[in-house]
Parts: structure tokens; C-alpha cells; sequence
């Protein structure tokens, strides 16, 4: 069996690793495509010299670009490359214009489409990424779920046949480097100046469109997180320092002390050492409910709602429309007491999704693509 991985951002990488160390131990070809859609060195190659990953066989080197340009840029580069390699399956990753693009230039070609992470929803239509997913869903072949509650929302829109449990990647790779970092197999993180993590701090990302396209809005949530009595680790991303500077706004105020991206393992060290997350991430909400780590997200709604169920974390939409108390009180509270479960799986999710393939694969005979 012949697949074809579709990688291009940050979130997509992390869950390429634990797929990658899979088909590694398999006589299955995996073969690696990089859009370049994260072309940052802080975005994407310490993921492939952090994490293990083999390097990519093809890189696009697509780049930055409005969503129709990059979109619309990956989709002409994969048509000779999927026409060359012709895969058994097509294997897309998450909710990225890489994503889309991937799913459509293969089924237009009658190559099989598997989506890992299918069934995600926020049921926010401004988001870019809820478009994406969806679009992703109903043209795939195969939806591979991390949650049973992705399961439902994929039996809603008439898609169960093609479901299945597969369980949550993210959890493989998360919980391999949880324990790597307590077992000192990493350096301590390059934490922001100013941070001592020997002390209290709160760890915050901020990248979403929603949140750092309005200079208004975006001055609010800075001043709310500047204003805050524990110091603030803001590791920030090449696109909030980009609008930060296009709207004339100093991100390095109050409590918050400004850093770069961290390679993931480095991420997951400084979740680990901080008191509790402040983000509008989805991948960072989910880590942090992994390491046991409160959370308090910049949205108004999440895909992850396992982890609002569970006590884990909080949506703020609007920080600066609470009272300072009420708004340190939130990010600053205690851990809940309950068992959360195990609602993203038992961290065997990368070999489910091989198993399944494989056994997919076999039923159509395994006969390969002329």
C-alpha cells in the first residue's frame, strides 16, 4: 500500500510525526508532501528536526498568500506530483488550505481521500478552517474521527457510513514527549525574558484572524493580558507580530513578556512548567488538557468542547469586557478535581490509522492505481 501524506502548517506537522513513526514500522511506502504553506523556520522545520519526522520527499514551496492564492497555488503543484506518484490513498491532515487543496486535487483524479480529524466542528462560519474541514468531509473517502462526538457530527450530516473511531493523533505524539521532557531527554524551553520558571506564569498564544485583524479588538486583548497580576509568556506568531506592527501596537506591555514560537517539544515543556494556558489555539487547548494545565480560550466557541465539558477550560471571548478581578480570577483558577477520561483516545490512534487504511485498502482487493 502506497500513501501519500499532504502536510503544510505547524498543527499538521505535529501530527505527522506519530503517523510517520507508524509507517516506519510497516513494509506500507509513505510518502511525504510539503505545501510549504508554513514556510517559517520556526513553524516548520524544528518540527522535522524535533520530532523525528523523515524529511519531506517533496516540498512545494508554496508560501504565504490570500486563501484563494494559496489554495489555489497548492492545488496546481499537486496535480503532477499525485499524477506521478499515483497512491493508494491520499492522506490530508486537519483544517488548512493545505487540507482542501489536497482533498480536491485527488478526488478530481479518482485517487481515495482519507481525512484524519474529520468530524471537527465549531459551527463558526467566519473561520477559514470551518469551511475547510468541511468541505474536506463531504469529498474524502475515508473519515478518520478523533472523538465520538466528531462521529456524531459527521452521522448529522449524513457521512456515518464513511466514519470511523480512529482516536486522536495529537494524543500519540503529546503524551511521547510529556514523558521524554520529565525524563530530561530535552533542554529546558527558550522561555520569553523576564519569564522564571521557578515561578508562576501563564503560557498565551494569539494568531487567529478574528482576534488580530481588528487593531481595536486586538489592542483590547493585549491590554487584558498586559494587565494581568502573574507574568504572561506570549509566544508570538509570525502573524500577530505582523498585524501587532501593522497597527502600531506594542505587544511586550504590563505582564506580558514577548517570545518566539517554540519548537514542539519546547512547547510542551513550557505548558508543563507554566500554571495555565491563555489561547485561541485549538491544538494548544488540547496539549494543555493532555498536561493537565487549565485553560482559558480567546473564543467563543471551540471544536474541542470535551475539554469545556470537563472543567479543563474556559471560553473568553472577550476578555477586556470583564472586570480585572473576574478576568485574573478566570485564568488564574484552580485545576478541576475530576477524572477527565480519556475522551482523544489511549495514544494508539497512528497505528489505528494504518490498520484501517491497510484493511480498506485489502477489501478493494489491493490493487494498485495504473
Amino acid at each position: 500500500m502506497k500513501v501519500i501524506s499532504i502536510v503544510g502548517a505547524r498543527p499538521q506537522l505535529v501530527k505527522l510525526a506519530p503517523i510517520a513513526a507508524a509507517f516506519a514500522g510497516t513494509e506500507h511506502e509513505h510518502v511525504i508532501v510539503h505545501t510549504g504553506q508554513h514556510y517559517d523556520a520556526d513553524l516548520s522545520d524544528v518540527f522535522f528536526d524535533g520530532l523525528g519526522i523523515p524529511d519531506p520527499d517533496v516540498h512545494l514551496g508554496v508560501g504565504s498568500g490570500s486563501h484563494g492564492v494559496q489554495t489555489g497555488t497548492v492545488l496546481a503543484a499537486l496535480d503532477p506530483v499525485l499524477e506521478r506518484e499515483r497512491p493508494d490513498w491520499v492522506l490530508v491532515y486537519g483544517d488548512t488550505n493545505s487540507t482542501i487543496a489536497g482533498a480536491l486535487s485527488a478526488v478530481k483524479m479518482h485517487l481515495p481521500v482519507a481525512h484524519l480529524e474529520a468530524g471537527l466542528r465549531s459551527f463558526n462560519r467566519r473561520m477559514p478552517e470551518e469551511h475547510n474541514r468541511v468541505l474536506t468531509d463531504h469529498c474524502a473517502d475515508v473519515l478518520l474521527a478523533p472523538t465520538e462526538e466528531a462521529m456524531r457530527h459527521l452521522a448529522d450530516e449524513g457521512l456515518k457510513d464513511r466514519a470511523v473511531l480512529a482516536g486522536d493523533v495529537m494524543v500519540d505524539i503529546c503524551l511521547r514527549i510529556r514523558d521524554d521532557v520529565r525524563a530530561g531527554k530535552h533542554q529546558a524551553p527558550a522561555l520569553p525574558e523576564g519569564i522564571d520558571p521557578a515561578q508562576p506564569f501563564l503560557l498565551a498564544t494569539l494568531h487567529r484572524p478574528d482576534n488580530t485583524d481588528d487593531p481595536e479588538r486586538l489592542t483590547a486583548i493585549v491590554a487584558s493580558l498586559a494587565a494581568l497580576p502573574v507574568p504572561v509568556a506570549l509566544l508570538a506568531h509570525p502573524r500577530l507580530v505582523a498585524r501587532a506592527k501593522e497597527h502600531g501596537i506594542e505587544l511586550a506591555q504590563g505582564s506580558v513578556h514577548v517570545g518566539r514560537p517554540l519548537p514542539y517539544a519546547g512547547l510542551i515543556a513550557a505548558v508543563l512548567a507554566s500554571t495555565g494556558v491563555v489561547t485561541d489555539s485549538g491544538g494548544l487547548q488540547k496539549e494543555a488538557f493532555l498536561l493537565e494545565r487549565v485553560t482559558t480560550t480567546i473564543r467563543p466557541e471551540t471544536e474541542w468542547v470535551e475539554t469545556v465539558d470537563t472543567g479543563w477550560n474556559v471560553l473568553v471571548p472577550d476578555p477586556h469586557t470583564l472586570s480585572a478581578d473576574d478576568w485574573a480570577a478566570t485564568v488564574t483558577r484552580p485545576a478541576p478535581t475530576a477524572d477527565p477520561g480519556t475522551p482523544y483516545g489511549d495514544g494508539q490512534a497512528a497505528r489505528n490509522v494504518v490498520r484501517i487504511l491497510a484493511d480498506l485498502h485489502q477489501q478493494k482487493g489491493g490493487s494498485r492505481h495504473a
